[in-house]
């Protein structure tokens, strides 16, 4: 509702400005800069016949915020709250082929909230808390190994 008296409207000054945006939570780039850095070399110490093993630098990271360089696949729909991080750009879909046609070393990201995509084969940073083991997601269905939540991401 707009005031018919202007001068009841508050005012807010530029140090008042910078002073509520000092409050605000710490940004994606601040997070970012305390997090490991965590490479798709250093996910799986083995892949084999039997599976494969998390590394024990991903293992010694569960739980902890990380920072990871990759590229968005192709999302499902234009924003989301999720995508999957790729060593190398796809072309295809993931969730339109068959799971012979991914990569092994896959990294699902789970936003804090519903975010707008960038195009696929974009290099992104994204940085969140990992999380690794078998897990199946209560809304998608979608099982993965390696999932960053909480996450934030921003096109490199």
């Amino acid at each position: 509702m707009i005031s018919h008296r202007p001068h009841l409207l508050p005012t807010l000054s530029r140090r008042g400005l910078l002073t509520g945006l000092a409050a605000l939570p710490v940004s994606l780039p601040a997070l970012a800069a305390e997090a490991e850095m965590l490479s798709f070399d250093g996910l799986y110490k083995s892949f084999g016949v039997l599976g494969f093993q998390f590394s024990d630098r991903a293992t010694s990271l569960r739980g902890k915020p990380v920072r990871m360089v990759g590229y968005m696949a192709p999302p499902l729909k234009p924003e989301s709250h999720f995508f999957v991080l790729t060593r190398e750009p796809l072309a295809i879909c993931p969730f339109c082929q068959s799971d012979a046609d991914w990569p092994v070393d896959i990294v699902v990201v789970f936003m804090r909230a519903a975010t707008p995509m960038v195009s696929a084969g974009q290099k992104v940073a994204v940085s969140g808390r990992l999380e690794i083991g078998s897990s199946t997601d209560a809304e998608t269905g979608f099982v993965s190994q390696i999932r960053l939540v909480d996450a934030g991401f921003h096109s490199v």
